[in-house]
């Protein structure tokens, strides 16, 4: 399957550092070559880079390692294909406006039987499962709040309802951003950390690179980082909890909540729960 890489800041920050490593995993220390892309937001809108080529041999990643490109949210993906051809339609992050602003959305896992009844108002582009199920998700947004941008708070409530649906049909961890912040969503695995002041040097698993941080950071500076396997092997790396969704903006989460052990519990104090069939989920 893919990886994810999500990045939330204080401040305006680059990915550099982190995306280094990560796109090692495009050939070099893993298997993920089957495309790649990376988004930047810069308030409503976001700087969107994707190729199906993998993040080692493509000239654009090879632009993003060098450029360091600051932003308050990113998201980056490489691709494992395991739905959709090798195209650049079905290379991750996708992006549809909503609300006057750009959302970006990123998925590693793999569904299956995962066919919802879209409204037309957001359409695949490409033939992958992790794009329907972006649609599908905006399609909820809509559907419960109109032409009114809700709150970070009502965003976080909807997701954290429709997600476990969409994870019955396989594996679905996601990272998913307006510009305002970023919501992260796991079923199965998912890491994130923050640096913060007073920030220690930091060395990645996938190359012999270390930076130190405190001598390229201020006490305003504060990042959040999700990925699916730590980058860096002197970080304390906080693993997800299974069907755990998380929040975070301004460097750091401000919301976390997990349904799925309650939703286990309540199975097993009600078995016709699981009976409802997932036609009746959408």
């Amino acid at each position: 399957m893919c990886q994810l890489l999500g990045m939330n800041c204080a401040t305006p920050t680059d990915i550099t550092f982190s995306f280094r490593g990560f796109s090692q995993r495009a050939g070099i220390t893993s298997d993920h070559c089957d495309g790649f892309g990376i988004a930047f937001f810069e308030d409503k809108a976001c700087r969107l880079f994707v190729d199906n080529q993998s993040a080692v041999e493509s000239p654009i990643a090879e632009l993003i390692r060098n450029y360091p490109i600051k932003s308050r949210n990113v998201i980056a993906h490489i691709r494992k294909a395991t739905q959709g051809k090798i195209t650049l339609e079905n290379s991750h992050p996708f992006v549809r406006e909503l609300w006057g602003r750009q959302w970006i959305f990123a998925h590693n896992g793999d569904l299956h039987g995962f066919e919802p009844t879209l409204s037309g108002r957001f359409t695949p582009i490409g033939n992958t499962d992790s794009e329907l199920s972006f649609c599908y998700l905006l399609d909820q947004l809509v559907q419960k709040f109109g032409y009114e941008e809700p709150s970070l708070d009502q965003i976080f409530d909807l997701l954290l309802e429709v997600s476990p649906k969409i994870a019955e049909h396989g594996t679905f961890n996601f990272c998913l951003s307006n510009g305002k912040a970023l919501f992260s969503y796991a079923v199965t695995k998912l890491h994130w950390l923050v640096r913060e002041y007073p920030f220690q040097p930091a060395q990645l698993v996938d190359l012999d690179v270390e930076v130190d941080f405190s001598q390229h950071t201020t006490p305003e500076d504060r990042v959040a980082v999700i990925t699916t396997e730590p980058l860096t092997q002197n970080e304390k790396w906080i693993v997800y909890k299974p069907g755990e969704m998380i929040l975070f903006q301004h460097g750091q989460p401000i919301r976390k909540e997990s349904t799925y052990i309650e939703r286990l519990e309540r199975e097993r104090l009600n078995p016709e729960l699981k009976r409802i069939t997932k036609a009746d989920q959408y």
